[in-house]
């Protein structure tokens, strides 16, 4: 851990808790967008973690699981430093929007470019003020487009770190999720730096018990790092999946579910009904493999080919 932390100007020594704002950039009227960095350092050499939310802007639950943390005086380390970004993506938050104001996605814009599109200025500028001081990080998502998903880990579990990460973590899923081009995920683990990514929930609603299980999980973590002197137990044992597909909808109409979320389904098993407005269709769908469902449609009324129902197994 070094002696000096330098963000946004701000050089920050051990011991300290700093607020500093990155500035991006100006929205038309002038309005100035920043984004929010607190670090909270301890006095004791350890790692530093990195814990950050709202990469895409109405993905609220990674929000509300650092502002809880924050607020409950819990991100002051015993060792090492922990930097918390509630929002990443503050033009999305302000326009319930995924996407930043040009419609690219933060998070396929990294490692980004300080003359490229606003997304990728966005991840340009954390990827130089930020990431170079992070050894282990926890992403928070939630599921988009009315998806909701089950609280869930995501990394590459080839990488035995990544492993150990997720394990400490311990939430009730474990995906082995391969990088994606342009990722977070992707340009730190080039960077020899461990992140996870923790989903639960859908767009622009607070998952209750997702917001419970990311605290929870996070207090793990810390422990496990040994920035916390203790961490409450995992309510349920983790299931590690390491392949998943998508239930597609085989045609447009109206979406019922038969299962639930992080319920268990056979292979073959109706899962599903699509049926039309009228009454005169009637479509099932069938588990194409034997797992668990890790996310679930929301929306009813839906379109051939959409994604309806992810299996892990």
């Amino acid at each position: 851990m070094p002696e000096t932390i330098k963000i946004n100007g701000v050089s920050i020594d051990r011991g300290e808790k700093v607020l500093t704002r990155l500035v991006i950039s100006k929205l038309p009227s002038g309005t100035v967008i920043d984004i929010p960095v607190y670090v909270f350092r301890s006095v004791h050499d350890g790692p530093v973690l990195l814990l950050m939310a709202g990469m895409h802007g109405d993905e609220v639950n990674g929000t509300e699981i650092i502002r809880r943390m924050i607020t409950k005086k819990m991100l002051y380390p015993l060792k090492g430093t922990i930097i918390a970004v509630p929002i990443l993506n503050i033009y999305g938050f302000l326009n319930f929007s995924r996407d930043v104001p040009d419609g690219k996605d933060v998070n396929r814009s990294f490692p980004g470019n300080r003359e490229g599109s606003l997304a990728s200025r966005v991840a340009h500028r954390f990827m130089k003020e930020v990431m170079p001081y992070i050894d282990y990080g926890v992403d928070f998502h939630t599921g988009g487009s009315s998806r909701g998903n089950y609280p869930q880990i995501r990394c590459v579990l080839a990488e035995p770190k990544n492993q150990v990460l997720a394990d400490a973590f311990a939430a009730p899923f474990t995906l082995n999720a391969s990088y994606r081009q342009g990722s977070l995920r992707k340009e730190a683990a080039k960077l020899g730096k461990h992140i996870l990514v923790y989903e639960t929930g859908e767009s622009l609603r607070f998952d209750e018990r997702g917001i419970k299980l990311g605290i929870e999980g996070t207090c793990r973590l810390m422990h496990h790092l040994g920035m916390a002197a203790s961490a409450p137990a995992a309510s349920e044992p983790t299931t590690i999946c390491m392949k998943d597909i998508w239930v597609r909808a085989k045609n447009a109409g109206l979406f019922r579910s038969h299962v639930p979320e992080g319920g268990y389904v056979k292979k073959g098993q109706v899962v599903g009904t699509i049926t039309d407005p009228y009454g005169e269709m009637e479509v099932r769908l069938n588990a194409p493999a034997a797992g668990y469902v890790v996310g679930l449609n929301n929306m009813p009324v839906v379109n051939q080919g959409d994604a309806l129902m992810h299996i892990a197994f």
